[in-house]
C-alpha cells in the first residue's frame, strides 16, 4: 500500500488527488446510474404525437357515441355504486353483463363474500388460435369510491373495457384475449386481499395460467391544454409536460418491456399525445389500479389512465359526473388502445 507522504505540502497534494479520484469514480457511477435511469425507466420508443389531432373518423364518432351512452347509464343513471351502495353496484353489474351478452358473449361471473354482500368480477373470454395458452387480460374497475359517482374514475375504464370487448367480439387472435370487469378497487377494498383484481389474480395463479399481459383501464377521460395542468409525484415533471393533453401507459421496473411494447404499438398506429414511464413501485400512484394485483402475482401489468388525481381536479368528489369526460379525445384513447391490443393479441390491424 502507498504511503501518505510526510511532508506537508507533498501530503496536501496526495489528499487532493486522492479526493479528486473519488469524485471522478463517484461522478462516473452517478452517470451510468441516470443513463440506465432514463433508457429503462423514462425513455419510450417511438414518438408522442404534437399539433392538431386530425377529425375523427366515422368509426371513432360512433365509438364516441357508444362511450357517452354506457357512461350516461353507468355514472348518470345509476351514479354512485359500491359496498354502501350495494343495490346500484349489482345494477351495474347487470348492466355490464347484459351488454356483453348482447355482444353475443357467454359472460362468467367468480362471485366472492365479503360481511355477507356477494361481489362480482365479470369476464368474457375470446379462445386464441396458435398461442391460446398466452392470455392477454384487459380491465377496469366499475365500483365507484363513496360518495362519489365515478364517472371518470373509472366509470371511463368500465365503459373503455365494454367498448373493447365490442369491437373484438368474433375475432380470432392468436392469444387468448379476456375482458374483465373488477368490482371492489376503491376503498376499504383498495390493496387488499378482498380487492376484486385481486381475488381474480390469485385464482390466475392457482389454475397456472400464463398471463402474458395485463391492462388496467383506468381514468380515462379527462384532457386539458393548459399548462400547469398536469402534475406528477416529484421529481417527474423535469421529464415529462406540463399539459394534461396526454394519455399515460405506467408499469413497474419488471413490466418496462410490456409498458414499451404497447406505448410502441400505440404511437405507430394513433395520432394522440401519449407517455410512459416504468418506474419503480413505491413511487406515488405507479400501482393505484388494478394493474398492482397482477403485480402481487408475478404478472406484468400496466395503466393506461390520464393519471387521475395528478390532472383531474374532480377525483373522488360528488363533481365526477359524465359532463366533465372529454369524449372526442376519450374515443380516440380507446380507438388507439384497441389497435395496441390487436397487436398485442396476434390480430391484423381493425379498419380506421
Amino acid at each position: 500500500m502507498r504511503e501518505t507522504p510526510k511532508n506537508p505540502l507533498l501530503r496536501l497534494q496526495w489528499v487532493n488527488r486522492a479526493a479528486l479520484l473519488r469524485l471522478t469514480i463517484l461522478a462516473i457511477i452517478l452517470s451510468i446510474l441516470m443513463s440506465w435511469g432514463w433508457f429503462t425507466m423514462i425513455r419510450m420508443p417511438g414518438e408522442s404525437f404534437r399539433g392538431q389531432l386530425p377529425p375523427l373518423t366515422q368509426k371513432e364518432v360512433a365509438l364516441r357515441n357508444a362511450l357517452r351512452r354506457d357512461l350516461q347509464k353507468l355514472a348518470g343513471k345509476i351514479g354512485q355504486r359500491n359496498y354502501l351502495t350495494y343495490k346500484s353496484l349489482t345494477a351495474a353489474a347487470d348492466f355490464l353483463k347484459t351488454t356483453l351478452a348482447t355482444a353475443g358473449y357467454q359472460v362468467q361471473q367468480q362471485a366472492y363474500t365479503v360481511e355477507n354482500q356477494t361481489y362480482y368480477n365479470l369476464e368474457v373470454e375470446i379462445p386464441g388460435t396458435d398461442r391460446a395458452d398466452e392470455i392477454v387480460i384487459i380491465g377496469g374497475h366499475y365500483d365507484s369510491v363513496a360518495g362519489s359517482p365515478g364517472a371518470n374514475d373509472n366509470g371511463t375504464g368500465a365503459v373503455a373495457t365494454l367498448e373493447l370487448a365490442r369491437l373484438f367480439a368474433g375475432k380470432k387472435p392468436a392469444r387468448t384475449l379476456r375482458f374483465v370487469e373488477f368490482v371492489n378497487e376503491e376503498p376499504p377494498f383498495f390493496w387488499t386481499g378482498n380487492m376484486g383484481s385481486l381475488v381474480y389474480a390469485k385464482r390466475c395463479k392457482e389454475r397456472k395460467e400464463k398471463v402474458v399481459a395485463m391492462l388496467s383501464l383506468e381514468t380515462m377521460g379527462y384532457y386539458s391544454d393548459k399548462i400547469g395542468s398536469q402534475n406528477y409525484p416529484a421529481p417527474l415533471s423535469a421529464f415529462y409536460p406540463l399539459q394534461g393533453n396526454f394519455i399515460g401507459f405506467i408499469g413497474n421496473i419488471a413490466s418496462g418491456g410490456l409498458v414499451r411494447e404497447v406505448i410502441a404499438s400505440f404511437r405507430r398506429h394513433t395520432q394522440f399525445p401519449s407517455e410512459g414511464a416504468a418506474l419503480p413501485g413505491f413511487v406515488t400512484g405507479v400501482g393505484w389500479s388494478d394493474h398492482w394485483s397482477f403485480w402481487e402475482q408475478g404478472y406484468p401489468g400496466l395503466m393506461i389512465t390520464d393519471t387521475a388525481p395528478f390532472r383531474y381536479p374532480f377525483y373522488h368528489t360528488e363533481e365526477d359526473t359524465p359532463d366533465k369526460v372529454d369524449y372526442d379525445r376519450f374515443a380516440r384513447v380507446v380507438a388507439g388502445v384497441e389497435r395496441a391490443i390487436a397487436d398485442l393479441s396476434g390480430l391484423s390491424q381493425p379498419e380506421q
